[in-house]
């Protein structure tokens, strides 16, 4: 949440964010997520997918990234340290010499770089994903995780319009239900990013930045003790710093939010943070599809529900039978145990992907909610 963005897996899996957000490999590093945010910027419009029909679905502004003068690898580490500390002093009020002695301890971790560089989503065909999250173990944990926050968890569903099921099912593949939320200092993630990644050390730094200005606002968090993925995410959901300070909630009004035990906090802001990137109350998420025999490649370049039914099918992909409809959607294209599978990604699928961007991701979210549920998973 967050994501990045994103990203924790399976018992040494697990990441984050998400998450909440996780998703790694054999036994994968824990995986970057949330709101995760720790995931690439958002897919732009794309030339080659065709014209889109229909316009994108409204998003919060961008959160904001280190300067150059923070993040320019030909700049002497040491001097963009400096450069950072004056960035997080000028743009968030925080005290010079607390960020200068926060970041004295902070540690550059090379397996943190190993991690970012080898994410599940890249590596692992849906047909071997899937199993990680949709399987028994997981699935029973949902719904033991679902009878015991019942009441908390329908409040929320209630005032959101997020199902309790879809709350739970991130943080089923972020966390396994909150007991793997990681075990890297968050304050040596983002250190180690934010300076020793240059290709996404804008974002890694200005969630660096974020952090030190989280601690202000949340003075119960202590940021050199923080744990959280190999991407920085933290909690249960798995929140980078900038989702924790722009969307947690506190979910039962005791004057803070707390997003690494506290369930009411947790519950309210996986939910805000799922309709503060526009999900639609009572809409479907996703639907199977058919490829018509002779149909033609299809890959939109980006997960935007930009398609109207009609267009889809006019290339070769229409819902199966029985499938839920909506106006509004993307084409995904899967390896599946038995071959190819297709899949119509809705509003609501989008907006689980602005947790971590991977389809794969979203599709497993999905499926593990229908199952908690006690729904077949489609």
């Amino acid at each position: 949440m967050v994501t990045r963005p994103l990203t924790l897996i399976a018992a040494s899996l697990v990441s984050l964010a998400l998450f909440a957000c996780a998703t790694p490999a054999t036994p994968a590093p824990e995986a970057t997520s949330s709101a995760a945010d720790a995931a690439p910027a958002p897919d732009a419009a794309a030339p080659g997918a065709g014209p889109a029909a229909l316009p994108p679905v409204p998003q919060p502004p961008e959160r904001p990234v280190a300067p150059e003068a923070v993040t320019d690898p030909a700049i002497p580490r040491e001097q963009r340290v400096a450069n950072f500390v004056e960035y997080a002093a000028t743009t968030y009020g925080v005290d010079r010499d607390h960020v200068r002695s926060v970041l004295a301890g902070a540690e550059h971790r090379q397996s943190i770089i190993d991690a970012m560089s080898r994410p599940a989503e890249a590596v692992r065909p849906w047909r071997d994903y899937r199993p990680i999250f949709i399987n028994d173990a997981r699935i029973s944990g949902g719904k033991a995780f679902h009878a015991k926050n019942r009441e908390a968890l329908d409040r929320v569903a209630a005032e959101t319009g997020v199902p309790a099921e879809y709350i739970v099912a991130i943080i089923g593949v972020e966390t396994s239900y909150g007991r793997v939320t990681g075990s890297y200092r968050v304050l040596d993630a983002l250190y180690t990013l934010a300076f020793g990644f240059p290709k996404r050390a804008p974002f890694f730094a200005g969630e660096l930045a974020q952090l030190f200005a989280l601690a202000q606002e949340e003075p119960q968090l202590d940021i050199t003790a923080l744990k959280g993925s190999y991407a920085g995410a933290m909690g249960m959901g798995q929140f980078m710093p900038s989702s924790y300070r722009l969307w947690a909630k506190d979910g039962d009004g005791d004057g803070r939010r707390d997003l690494l035990t506290h369930t009411p906090d947790v519950f309210a802001s996986i939910a805000n943070y799922f309709v503060v990137h526009g999900w639609e109350r009572g809409a479907p998420v996703v639907a199977r599809a058919s490829r018509d025999a002779g149909a033609k490649d299809f890959k939109p370049d980006n997960l935007e529900p930009a398609y109207r039914l009609s267009d889809l099918a006019a290339r070769g992909y229409r819902p199966q039978p029985g499938q839920p409809l909506a106006e509004g959607a993307t084409l995904l294209s899967f390896d599946g145990t038995d071959g190819p599978e297709y899949w119509l990604g809705y509003r609501n699928f989008y907006v689980i992907s602005r947790y971590n961007r991977s389809p794969m991701y979203s599709l497993a979210v999905h499926q593990l909610a229908q199952a908690i549920a006690g729904r077949e998973p489609q």
